[in-house]
């Protein structure tokens, strides 16, 4: 399977048969860079912010998927959880959908905008994850510290960051390097494309490595 990373929360899942599903496809003004317009058999949107459902982002016309429950786009599985989009139980911003995938054997967890701190009772719905795609920008999610927390409870396989500023974003959200110090030297991978390939074999429940494709570092 492949994660192609579109920027900020976006991402594109591939399975080895050639569906793909986009999360949260965002408005570039919102951002401040392009989103591609990229065909996909599904779209989910964790919640309705423009910066997480500009759907005319997307090519053709792909099943919406922006509610919790159990869900099937051509194999691929989807669960959608409900989340607090902030601190105070939603009442800030409302809520926010976690999003976990499975696709040729592999488990993807995308945590949308999660704004709620670590319990062990959203941990043991979420586990195990084979890909964690985490928010870690703060302000309107949870910030790096926080981030760090659901990475030593859920114990991924691989985590990428995301959610984040980069020098064309200027929503009021923290760089990556705050989340990047509280791991060693030697769990941190940069990774030249902005796609990445895993099949399940890849996994063998070793230490976390966080990856980040170069070109969106920032």
């Amino acid at each position: 399977m492949k994660i192609q990373w579109l920027g900020h929360s976006a991402f594109k899942l591939t399975e080895s048969t050639g569906v793909s599903v986009i999360t949260d496809p965002f408005k570039p003004s919102a951002v401040g860079y392009s989103m591609a317009y990229l065909p996909c058999n599904a779209v989910t949107l964790s919640h309705s912010h423009h910066d997480h459902n500009y759907v005319a982002g997307v090519k053709g016309k792909p099943r919406i998927i922006d509610t919790t429950g159990v869900f099937d786009v051509d194999g691929i599985h989807i669960h959608g959880v409900e989340v607090n989009h902030d601190p105070e139980e939603g009442r800030l911003r409302g809520k926010s959908i976690i999003y976990k995938f499975r696709l040729d054997g592999v488990t993807v967890c995308h945590l949308g905008d999660l704004g709620e701190p670590c319990t062990p009772e959203l941990t043991e719905q979420l586990i195990p994850v084979n890909v964690l795609l985490i928010p870690v920008g703060g302000n309107y999610t949870i910030d790096a510290e926080q981030a760090k927390e659901y990475v030593d409870n859920i114990l991924p396989d691989i985590v990428i960051p995301m959610h984040y500023k980069t020098k064309h974003t200027e929503l009021d959200i923290d760089k990556l390097d705050a989340f990047l110090r509280l791991f060693d030297d030697d769990q941190i991978e940069e990774y030249d494309s902005d796609t990445l390939e895993f099949d399940r074999y890849d996994f063998n429940g070793g230490s976390t490595k966080v990856i980040v494709p170069a070109r969106y570092k920032g």
